[in-house]
């Protein structure tokens, strides 16, 4: 393949995002291009005093059936097709009376942007364009001698070659916009089967489809040597991928794991009943708690684990104030995301050059239905979203003992985080805060253990006389196989606990519950998280 330049003499333009649709057009009438187009693109283009020719007018045949039959037709499709140095080809149009077409500027009914907004049935599959990729596909197949664009962001760069070339485009930009192209018509169709296989509550399609825009290219991956991107999919859901970036640096393929990581955690609680803010460092958090105000939660969280808590993110599920900005000012820290931040609080925080502060204007659901994909060698593993909350499960008290209503609280507040921590997870939470976290742990045992140390050790930094696991609650994600984890909760001080339950050693756990005094309620759901 050689850059040889192509002429633009003819161009065909269908648009739904009529961004900058007059001025390209005016930019390549200019030009001597022949401008052909369609429906309400047309409309525009004549109203805006640029000569437009009507598709019609090149196929002879009408539009009809509400504009669903527009360009599906040989005049269209074959003047994309053919390739102009094939002598066949060039017989076969002439004999037709087909005239070839250059340039193709098409983007696509707003499928994705309908079904977002909630739309019902009828009016999402009206919004499924049919010719629109049946044309572009046919384009960008024949980049060796058609040009075609389907996003406004590439008018520019367009205009830019037929300036460089005298109304002509090089192979290496037809080449690129090709394979923009095929990825443009590839995301939409899977859109459009996502959206099928959602109406039919089918869990399992026969094909998985998966797709995304590029946010942004990024400086490496989880590590140097590996190279990253970071995609927005359709999904309309509040987080690191809808944020808008008030100040700091670029956010790094560890900075948005974590930040989705804390801001899915604390979106489990409900702003309007309370304020919260949870610590995350390495997808896990080290600190997360509730209070009546986010500078207190935020005081509450950091107390649990203060040493973890150094270069962490912070999320909150409030507007951030100036007050909880200047404590958090205070330490280390990479990445704040909240749904929105004052004035102030952003002026207390500009003085941190380098640390970013995220808005997402509002917060994830924690029961809103969705997917988790999951790669692994050779597939995919795709899972429905963990939307279970612990305000919806049937609390079951399995102990002689039941928790008084200031252990319940703290028992939903344990189960509640440890939803949200890497398995075996176990939570110890006194006073609606966190006070020791073991995470991510091959046996639960040492989970208990750890979280339980990680307690001792926030208790003698800040001088305590004893941990804070005296007097706990301790949440398990899982079942507890043995007593051996429950034992080490218990003489850590903890006099709650709650778990799935479900493991066939429950009576002899249960059994010494009632032996140490302690309740234990069962949720029936678990929370594995890998």
């Amino acid at each position: 393949m050689t850059d040889a330049l192509c002429k633009i003499s003819r161009a065909l333009i269908s648009v739904s995002d009529k961004s900058g649709l007059i001025e390209l057009a005016r930019a390549l009438a200019a030009r001597g291009i022949e401008i052909v187009s369609t429906g309400g693109t047309r409309a525009a283009l004549a109203q805006a005093g640029i000569a437009v020719r009507d598709v019609a007018e090149l196929t002879g045949f009408p539009e009809m059936m509400d504009g669903r039959i527009k360009t599906l037709h040989p005049k269209v499709h074959g003047g994309l097709l053919a390739i102009r140095r094939n002598a066949a080809h060039a017989a076969a149009l002439a004999e037709q009376g087909i005239a070839t077409i250059d340039l193709l500027v098409v983007n696509l009914y707003p499928f994705e942007e309908t079904v977002a907004r909630g739309a019902d049935a009828e009016t999402c599959v009206e919004n499924i364009d049919i010719g629109g990729p049946a044309m572009i596909r046919a384009a960008a197949k024949n980049h060796q001698d058609v040009t075609v664009v389907v996003e406004p962001q590439d008018y520019a760069p367009l205009l830019a070659e037929l300036e460089r070339h005298t109304g002509s485009t090089t192979l290496a930009l037809r080449q690129k916009l090709a394979a923009k192209a095929y990825a443009r018509t590839a995301a939409y169709d899977a859109g459009i089967a996502n959206w099928f296989a959602a109406q039919l509550a089918d869990p399992a399609p026969p094909y998985r489809t998966v797709a995304g825009r590029l946010i942004e290219a990024l400086r490496y991956g989880e590590n140097p040597h590996q190279s990253a991107a970071f995609y927005r999919t359709g999904e309309p859901r509040p987080g690191v991928a809808t944020v808008r970036q008030l100040q700091g640096k670029q956010l790094s393929y560890n900075n948005i794991n974590d930040t989705d990581a804390a801001y899915e955690c604390v979106a489990e609680f409900d702003p309007a009943r309370t304020a919260a803010c949870a610590l995350i460092k390495h997808a896990n958090p080290c600190g997360v708690a509730e209070a009546d105000n986010l500078l207190d939660a935020y005081r509450k969280a950091l107390a649990c684990d203060p040493v973890s808590a150094s270069g962490g993110i912070v999320a909150v599920n409030r507007t951030l104030d100036a007050e909880t900005a200047r404590a958090i000012a205070k330490i280390f820290t990479e990445v704040i995301i909240a749904p929105d931040a004052t004035p102030e609080a952003i002026a207390v925080l500009a003085a941190k050059k380098n640390l970013r502060l995220l808005v997402a204007g509002g917060l994830p659901d924690p029961r809103a239905a969705g997917l988790a994909v999951k790669s692994v060698a050779g597939g995919l593993l795709v899972q429905s979203r963990d939307n279970a909350v612990v305000d919806d499960v049937q609390m079951k008290v399995v102990t002689r003992r039941a928790p008084t209503n200031a252990e319940l609280a703290d028992l939903a507040f344990a189960f509640r985080v440890a939803k949200h921590v890497k398995s075996n997870a176990i939570v110890y939470a006194k006073d609606r805060a966190t006070v020791g976290i073991g995470a991510g742990q091959m046996s639960r045992v040492d989970a208990s253990r750890i979280g339980a140390r990680k307690a001792l050790d926030a208790a003698q930094a800040a001088g305590l006389t004893e941990p804070l696991t005296r007097g706990s609650v301790v949440a398990s994600d899982a079942f507890f196989p043995f007593t051996d984890g429950l034992l080490v909760a218990i003489e850590a001080g903890a006099t709650a606990a709650i778990q799935p339950g479900g493991s066939v050693r429950d009576e002899e756990v249960i059994r010494a519950a009632d032996e140490h005094g302690i309740a234990m309620v069962f949720t029936g759901t678990r929370h594995f998280r890998h």
